[in-house]
């Protein structure tokens, strides 16, 4: 399984969290239970693999982390969606940009760039163009924030 397919992932369980209510442990090792995993296959590519290793760390962490810090996630995403009241914006299109801001403050290894380039790859595989386009702008002036905070 590739970082982009665990990504994909991911924003599938956050995505359903927010209609469960699932604690995130409870939530992953259900979703990720073989069987279940493997009825899922016919449904979306993405659950051709089942993930291991790093790949099932990194959706542990990432599903966690956002479904423990989603109200910070959301307040950063309402700061920079300018007119757009954060509970206006589509679930998905809102998990999807939670993941790419927990991705550029807390996983190393994902650089901003990445975070945002696989943030609106997602958003237009799942909602389109222009939503692809609305979660560019958001992300894109977030990360623009931060570099210049660093200077």
């Amino acid at each position: 399984m590739t970082r982009g397919d665990a990504r994909e992932l991911a924003v599938h369980l956050i995505y359903s969290q927010t209609f469960t209510g699932d604690e995130p442990e409870q939530l992953v090792a259900a979703r990720l239970e073989k069987n279940y995993y493997e009825k899922l296959a016919v449904e979306n590519e993405v659950y051709a693999e089942r993930p291991r290793g790093a790949q099932r760390a990194y959706i542990d962490s990432v599903v966690t982390g956002v479904i423990n810090r989603m109200d910070e996630l959301n307040a950063i995403i309402g700061q920079f969606s300018i007119g757009w009241d954060v509970s206006r914006i589509s679930r998905l299109a809102r998990t999807i940009m939670q993941l790419a801001i927990f991705e550029i403050q807390n996983v190393a290894d994902v650089p901003t760039g990445v975070a945002v380039s696989e943030a609106v790859r997602l958003a237009k595989k799942y909602d389109g163009g222009d939503t692809g386009a609305f979660v560019n702008g958001i992300l894109g002036a977030y990360a623009r924030s931060l570099n210049s905070e660093e200077e």
